[in-house]
């Protein structure tokens, strides 16, 4: 099995975890070769009182910034235009990208566009970066997408209203640092959703068709830490243990992704974030029981193993069976944080399934990575269950 593979692994990302972390981020700036900074940060951190806490250390070292804080939860492509145009003004040579996916995508871009000139707009697809960005940091304050160690950033297209990716190597930060403390002020709502995101990273890696030994690796380590305790950093949020387990599974479930891809549940969800506006990690986590129950016969060895990593004895059922318990498992995570259970209710048209999974099908990456490869009718049937719910 191993002789079959072959895999190339890139993690540039220096790597700084753990409580009191944030401290050091302006020696980080400054091994990085930063001397002023474009603070990408998401608005609801000032709200919560942690933006204080990530430009104290800048401040009490002298390190200049500039603030850029009005970023959307699904961002356009018309915010990294804009964050780069503000970056040139300031003369920035470094960027942090602070708070969820959204800020750090849109970090990851600026970074790029300052260098490489031209719009955002220019560089959705693969390999069309041509030259390094400026320095990039993330830090992540929930725990979720696992964009502090991808070389992807993800934007809705203003003008077709189609969601799509920057793809390429450019794109890995040089430096992300996670600080479980940052962590502990998230809402429950905002622990549950972008949590069963990060298992989704990890799931769809392990079954993806170019998974191997370090995918897997990151994978299984990710999938166990997240299921053993998002239920508890959902249920009580000054948890600092499950806190620090949940933002070290987000970031394996990151690596996991980076090296070998996502599959069918991305590509479903993105119709739903690019048509309606639906959070990311919410339409991965609502789509996720039903595409591992369409899965499932792809490979049921592996939906044998999730099952056995999310705590579940299989120990003496039928293969079929181990891997049938792993619908069950995903759906119980979903419902322990209360993710809904449909795609009613977040108010998605019926009429439109069609045209969801249309667009689903070309998000080709995802679709060529899935254990099984889907027609336009059986993503279609998928979408009309999971509309209604079990």
């Amino acid at each position: 099995m191993i002789a079959s593979k072959k895999f190339i692994v890139t993690q540039p990302t220096q790597i700084h975890f753990g409580v009191g972390m944030v401290e050091s981020l302006a020696q980080v700036v400054k091994e990085c070769g930063g001397t002023k900074v474009l603070l990408v940060a998401d608005p609801s951190l000032k709200t919560v009182g942690l933006l204080g806490k990530i430009t104290a250390p800048l401040e009490a070292a002298g390190t200049e910034y500039v603030l850029f804080d009005h970023i959307d939860p699904e961002p356009g492509l018309l915010l990294a235009d804009e964050g780069a145009a503000l970056a040139k003004e300031n003369g920035c040579d470094c960027v942090i990208g602070a708070g969820g996916g959204s800020a750090m995508d849109v970090a990851k871009a600026i970074a790029i566009l300052i260098t490489n000139g031209g719009k955002a707009e220019d560089y959705i697809g693969l390999g069309k970066i041509k030259k390094a960005g400026v320095a990039k940091i993330m830090v992540p304050t929930t725990a979720g997408t696992g964009a502090e160690v991808t070389f992807t950033a993800v934007f809705i297209n203003e003008k077709t209203k189609s969601k799509g990716g920057m793809n390429g190597s450019p794109l890995y930060p040089d430096a992300a640092v996670l600080d479980p403390a940052l962590t502990l002020t998230l809402p429950p709502h905002v622990t549950a959703a972008p949590g069963i995101d990060a298992f989704v990273h990890a799931m769809e890696a392990f079954t993806s068709t170019q998974s191997h030994a370090i995918s897997d690796m990151y994978a299984l380590e990710a999938m166990e830490l997240i299921s053993q305790n998002l239920p508890t950093a959902y249920a009580n949020g000054d948890n600092l243990e499950a806190r620090s387990a949940m933002l070290l599974g987000s970031l394996l479930g990151g690596k996991a992704l980076a090296t070998a891809g996502v599959g069918l549940i991305h590509a479903m969800a993105y119709p739903l974030g690019g048509m309606f506006g639906i959070p990311h990690g919410l339409a991965n986590a609502v789509l996720m029981p039903f595409v591992v129950d369409y899965n499932i016969i792809g490979d049921p060895v592996k939906y044998a193993r999730i099952a056995d990593i999310m705590g579940y004895d299989i120990a003496d059922m039928s293969l079929r069976e181990a891997a049938h318990t792993a619908v069950e498992a995903v759906y119980n995570l979903n419902s322990d944080v209360a993710i809904p259970t449909c795609l009613a209710d977040l108010d998605i048209p019926a009429d439109k399934i069609p045209q969801m999974a249309e667009i689903a099908l070309t998000v080709t990456r995802p679709v060529e990575n899935n254990p099984r490869k889907p027609t336009l009718d059986e993503v279609i049937a998928i979408y009309e269950i999971a509309h209604k719910g079990w």
